[in-house]
């Protein structure tokens, strides 16, 4: 029974190393772009405290910088978790994808994991596993650390805060679009991609114009995710 336990233990260890080490180039990008939301709070008055709270109890980037971005006196509480609500509701399609990893765990296990899921290791995730299978633990694994990484980025950005007026000055405000831009490139998987991809461009930005908040993120992924799902039952019909 202990050689069972000893095994599976090495099991898990060598998961979650190989997902920390696929993450390695993103977790040092978030350092960057968590160092230039580190800066933003500190200019809105977030303390090191709070940020720190955020980091553990939130850890979602775009959520932290729509948080931050609202941040100010009177903080108006109910906004900003609408807000934040809206904007990280992509994580319903994001947590869907996950089923085949995290096929045959139990509830709380999905759980405990899941609070770890970013967009980064989630997409690296989902090429893994498209490519030679995975488990929930190489996305656990990459989740600590980015969390570590991201950590590192908003809270050394904080406490510099006071050094840094413009951080757009260094482009450091980039390194969050340039993040996801290159996410987005290495989920595409050929030209059958093509239409459910621009369903999702065209809806995001009509959405971004005529509504107001972050509707757009939602109704892009939604829209895109029932394209594909019409083409994938389209062709099953034809078989």
């Amino acid at each position: 029974m202990s050689d069972i336990i000893s095994i599976q233990n090495a099991s898990i260890s060598t998961s979650m190393y190989r997902g920390a080490m696929a993450n390695i180039p993103l977790a040092v990008s978030a350092v960057t772009y968590g160092g230039v939301l580190g800066v933003l709070s500190a200019q809105k008055g977030v303390t090191w405290a709070e940020m720190s709270a955020m980091n553990v109890l939130m850890f979602a980037g775009s959520a932290q910088f729509v948080m931050v971005d609202m941040w100010q006196a009177p903080l108006s509480v109910m906004a900003v978790a609408m807000a934040v609500f809206i904007i990280n509701l992509r994580y319903l399609l994001i947590g869907a994808s996950l089923h085949p990893v995290f096929a045959g765990h139990s509830l709380w296990r999905k759980a405990l994991l899941m609070h770890l899921v970013a967009d980064e290791n989630w997409a690296v995730t989902i090429a893994e596993h498209r490519k030679n299978g995975t488990n929930p633990y190489f996305l656990f694994g990459g989740g600590l650390l980015l969390l570590c990484a991201w950590s590192c980025g908003t809270l050394g950005g904080n406490l510099l805060g006071s050094f840094i007026t413009q951080p757009e000055k260094y482009a450091l405000d980039f390194a969050f679009v340039a993040v996801f831009a290159a996410l987005t490139l290495s989920l595409w998987r050929g030209r059958n991609d093509g239409l459910p991809w621009a369903a999702a461009i065209v809806l995001a930005l009509v959405s971004e114009k005529f509504l107001p908040g972050k509707w757009y993120i939602v109704i892009g992924g939604v829209g895109g995710a029932m394209v594909a799902g019409v083409i994938e039952y389209l062709r099953l019909q034809k078989r």
